[in-house]
């Protein structure tokens, strides 16, 4: 299954919301550097749809806010 999601860093808190048109916003409060945010994606998205996070790929967008997702 592949998933749209847009990464908010730096956030206050760590939360996973569910957009109108379907696609996710991903508040994470880890900063955009050395892959510390999508660390932290991936590991919030687990749990958040109850899956390992090693089942966790991001397709699209490793540097960017914008992200296709796929597990």
């Amino acid at each position: 299954m592949r998933v749209i999601i847009r990464v908010i860093p730096r956030a206050r808190q760590n939360k996973v919301t569910v957009e109108g048109d379907g696609s996710l916003r991903v508040h994470t409060t880890a900063v955009p550097a050395d892959g510390e945010a999508n660390d932290a994606v991936k590991k919030m998205l687990a749990e958040h749809f109850k899956v390992p996070k090693t089942s966790i790929k991001i397709i699209r967008g490793t540097n960017t806010r914008d992200k296709i997702v796929e597990f």
